[in-house]
């Protein structure tokens, strides 16, 4: 039995172990809450710039990273196809349109890496916050982040609509769930796309030719712009005179007046001409022609003139509502001669780094403090006179108003002055800042009050009228002006002021002049006019406008003339197809629907594979899904592809019985372009040419011209072959050799030469380029003479240079081209030797490589060893900084952007005839070219991105349907 000193020490050792222990305890307790407190909240938004600068207003609490847009998203290709679902009937949609239309979300592989970093971010923080934009697409990607990451810490979802300081404390306040309606209802116009995109695309491959795309908003802008061109051809146009006469009144005031009417009957203008003829619409006008006017101007001219009526009207003039996302890409189209996709970048910008609120809204409203704050200036900078007596407000048109509450205006409260930012922006972002600026302010301004007068003139049984405007008080237009960007010279413009007259006053006609007036054909579509169209009809959102006009232009469908949108022909033939077969697809009304519809879904008040079953397979019950009779896309495609006959799609008629031509003459679009035929005739139309300008005269004339260039100028002295002159897409060319001849020769005529003028011996030294001038004194290599994409120029190895007005390609000697090439090359023409970057910054955080910029063929360019990003020209590269290059990779990145080539990638390229070839034969589906190009992506630059999905799929359609809708 052990002793009292033995228990006793045992107890005591007992005692001293629990103690220590419960020591132990307590301090990991301490070290663990310490560690807690020392983590931070991790707040997660679209883009690197927008991440920084809510960042300066959080603290050292919080990390705020980027996305990068979306992380994942359908797959782009086959290859992005996981391979459990490759041998899916539905894999090349990367949707299983046979469970619920279940998407196939990836992670794309550029994306991985950038994933896993945010992930390993989580891992260290206490909480997430889901900062991306609170639209449809911002939601989607709070959405996939969430399902991606996997937090197993609290979620926020933060929103905001301007990036201040009280904003996003406001923000972090206020937090909320992730709004699935939102979330559901961009899934589906994803699915609708890349159905739509997926399933169209490849008919158009077939039916008109390969590389065509179609999409649901893209296809119905592309027919608004082959309408109008119809409308154009239709145009019959009318050509009238009327009278301008130079008054004087006894004051020796002078003005001038126009003919209204004689005996009664009034002369007409341009609306009173039938479009489609070129007469009048109404008989009892009087349509005078050179000849009678000259005889009305000789007799007026002997009779007296007085005053018969002042007629004074007083109207008001209230100010344009704030901007929306249409209505600013309108006005700076307009004004500031931006295309949609540089307002868009320029916005973009602007609001990430604070200045401007949410760029992507339909909402007219103003906030209090919004309205205040304008107020505030208006009194400050204009005077209590120029302010309206009641705070202005203005209703939204549009149902969903793009799920944001406000107009585009100043963030903050106050408004910050133009001209004290001015040093911190670019000169594009300035100019928008400043029209944003103005729009707002203006919107809280005083009515313009303005007066109209009309004065009516005798001079026999002829009746003249003069109208005058006056501004009574400028209101609102002292701050903006529609159409200018200075209000002082508009007003000059606008404001016509007559002297003052009153009735049975004598004028003195000092001259009479006759004015010859031709009816002008309805004026093409511009970027501004197309947008303004598009959100009129109710088709689309306009935050996609800019994409979906840079897709039409990039696509070839519509080409620029000045700043008017020109269809091409293979735009002709694409619209006729999707008229006559796919009548609801390009219809107006049932694509304004789709947007109601996924506007609805958003709102949790239609179920969205209720709709998507509709549209794609349809059904018997709905009047018209999207054929008659409820049939869906997918049977309808099926009936229509024996159905349509290519020829007929691609043919336009331009002769008829009634233009006396035996043999018909008519435009064909081939797989390699438009062209002329009439019988075995045929002649290449060039790509400038618009359609309206193809008549039957230049057709004939184009015929004949084709025709000369099957007769020979001469020959060849070495080769004794025959040498043509002959037309082609690009222009004119001589070729030697027959048509079928395997070793035939082209050479396109250089710059200033005319067929016309052409001589066999000019014809024979185009055909002998390129020259080799001789070996260079020091490599022994040949130097060579040659005709580019870009013009004339010299090339030694690797090195080259262009030949500008100073030297002849056909003359130029040995010793000339060595002393240009002796010579530094200029900037961004042609490909030299590796030269070292103009400037280095640190590493990109998205690839670890050092961040370059360089000067290439196109200008100045970042690089990050993957991606290559050009300068915006309102940056210059000296004043480039690390976190612009940045945000231009990142949205290079997002968009698709391009990545460098490697030897892998061009080899690739080189097989891929082949590879089209074998699918063909092997009766595979492919793909559309791009996701972007075939869908409508309601992504501006820097949200764009590809997206992907961590769900893990089982190859049971049933299995897969059941998750998803847990999920949802």
């Amino acid at each position: 039995m052990p002793s009292l000193a033995v228990t006793t020490a045992s107890a005591r050792l007992c005692s001293l172990v629990f103690n220590l222990a419960r020591q132990i305890r307590l301090n990991h307790f301490k070290i663990t809450i310490a560690n807690m407190s020392e983590k931070k909240s991790l707040v997660i938004v679209e883009s690197p710039a927008k991440a920084r600068t809510i960042a300066k207003y959080l603290g050292s609490g919080f990390q705020v990273e980027a996305s990068i847009g979306h992380i994942r998203d359908l797959p782009g290709g086959a290859k992005e196809v996981p391979a459990e679902f490759k041998s899916e009937s539905w894999a090349s949609l990367g949707v299983n349109v046979d469970a619920g239309f279940e998407p196939l979300y990836i992670v794309p592989a550029d994306k991985k890496k950038h994933v896993s970093f945010l992930k390993s971010a989580l891992k260290d923080a206490k909480d997430l916050y889901l900062a991306t934009d609170e639209d449809r697409e911002g939601e989607a990607i709070s959405w996939h982040l969430q399902e991606v990451l996997k937090p197993k810490v609290p979620v926020h979802r933060m929103v905001f609509h301007e990036i201040t300081k009280e904003a996003i404390q406001n923000a972090l306040k206020s937090t909320r769930q992730i709004d699935t309606g939102l979330v559901k209802a961009q899934e589906t116009r994803r699915i609708l796309d890349r159905l739509y995109g997926y399933d169209v695309s490849p008919l158009l491959w077939k039916k008109v030719r390969p590389g065509l795309s179609a999409g649901r908003v893209q296809s119905v802008a592309v027919r608004l712009i082959v309408q109008r061109e119809r409308e154009r051809m239709a145009f019959r146009s009318a050509t009238y005179f009327d009278l301008d006469a130079q008054l004087e009144t006894t004051k020796k005031e002078k003005f001038t007046a126009s003919l209204v009417s004689v005996d009664d009957r009034r002369i007409p203008s341009g609306k009173d001409f039938d479009s489609a003829t070129g007469l009048l619409k109404d008989p009892k006008f009087l349509q005078l022609n050179l000849e009678t006017a000259e005889a009305l101007k000789k007799r007026l001219e002997r009779v007296p003139f007085r005053v018969l009526n002042v007629e004074v009207k007083p109207y008001t003039e209230r100010p344009k509502p704030p901007f929306t996302t249409s209505t600013m890409q309108q006005e700076a189209n307009r004004k500031l001669g931006m295309t949609a996709k540089d307002a868009m970048r320029s916005a973009q910008s602007l609001y990430e780094n604070g200045y401007i609120t949410y760029m992507r809204t339909d909402s007219t409203t103003l906030s209090k403090e919004a309205v205040d704050a304008a107020r505030e200036l208006v009194r400050s900078q204009y005077g209590d006179a120029f302010l309206y007596p009641t705070n202005r407000t203005y209703a939204t048109k549009v149902k969903n108003a793009q799920e944001a509450h406000e107009a585009i205006r100043p963030a903050g409260h106050p408004f910050q002055l133009p001209e004290k930012i001015r040093s911190e922006l670019s000169y594009d972002q300035f100019r928008l800042f400043e029209l944003i600026w103005k729009r707002t302010i203006a919107s809280q301004m005083a009515d313009a009050r303005k007066q109209r007068v009309v004065v009516t003139i005798q001079a026999d049984n002829a009746i003249f009228q003069a109208t005058g405007t006056s501004i009574e008080f400028e209101g609102f237009l002292r701050a903006y002006v529609e159409g200018s960007d200075d209000p002082a010279a508009e007003l000059a413009e606008k404001e016509r002021l007559l002297p003052d007259v009153k009735p049975s006053d004598p004028l003195t006609a000092l001259s009479l002049d006759s004015l010859s007036h031709t009816t002008q054909p309805p004026a093409r579509f511009t970027e501004a006019s197309l947008t303004g169209g598009l959100e009129e009809r109710g088709i689309g959102r306009p935050s996609t406008y800019a994409s979906i006009i840079d897709t039409i232009l990039r696509r070839d469908y519509v080409f620029k003339k000045g700043t008017a949108l020109v269809p091409s022909w293979t735009a002709f033939a694409v619209i006729r197809l999707m008229e006559e077969h796919f009548t609801s697809l390009v219809d107006y009304q049932f694509t304004a629907e789709m947007e109601d519809y996924l506007d609805q879904i958003s709102r949790n008040e239609r179920e969205n594979l209720d709709y998507l079953q509709e549209f794609y397979f349809g059904d018997e019950k709905v009047a018209e899904s999207v054929a008659p009779g409820g049939i869906g896309l997918k049977p309808l495609l099926a009936l229509k592809v024996a159905e349509i006959d290519p020829r007929t799609a691609c043919s336009y008629p331009l002769s008829t019985l009634a233009d006396n031509q035996e043999i018909p003459v008519c435009v064909r679009v081939g797989r390699y372009g438009p062209y002329v035929e009439q019988g075995e005739r045929r002649a290449s139309i060039p790509d400038e040419l618009p359609p309206d300008e193809l008549t039957l005269i230049v057709a004939m004339e184009m015929l004949a011209k084709q025709e000369l260039g099957d007769q020979p100028i001469g020959t060849h002295p070495e080769t004794h072959k025959p040498i043509y002159i002959k037309q082609g897409r690009f222009g004119p060319y001589v070729q030697m050799g027959e048509a079928d001849d395997e070793e035939k020769k082209n050479a396109s005529l250089l710059k200033g030469m005319s067929p016309e003028t052409l001589d066999l011996e000019t014809a024979i030294k185009l055909l002998s380029l390129p020259r080799t001038l001789g070996m260079h004194p020091e490599s022994g290599e040949p130097i060579i003479a040659t005709q580019g994409r870009f013009g004339p120029f010299i090339k030694h190895g690797t090195d080259s240079r262009s030949l500008g007005p100073d030297h002849n390609l056909m003359e130029i000697t040995l010793e000339e081209a060595l002393a240009l090439l002796a010579q530094p090359k200029a900037a961004g023409r042609g490909r030299a030797a590796a030269v070292p970057p103009l400037k280095e910054f640190d590493a990109s955080p998205v690839t670890g490589n050092k961040i370059v910029l360089r000067d290439g063929r196109y200008g100045l360019y970042v690089n990050d060893g993957e991606t290559n990003a050009s300068l915006p020209k309102d940056i210059s590269g000296d004043d480039l900084t690390f976190e612009q290059a940045v945000d231009l990779l990142a949205a290079r990145a997002a968009a698709g952007g391009s990545k460098k080539k490697t030897k892998r990638s061009s080899a690739k390229k080189s097989t891929t005839k082949k590879k089209t070839t074998a699918s063909k034969k092997a009766g595979k589906k492919a793909k559309p070219a791009s996701d972007s190009d075939s869908d409508d992506l309601d992504l501006d630059d820097s949200d764009v991105v590809v997206v992907s999905a961590p769900k893990k799929k089982t190859t049971k359609a049933k299995k897969t349907s059941k998750k998803a809708s847990k999920k949802k």
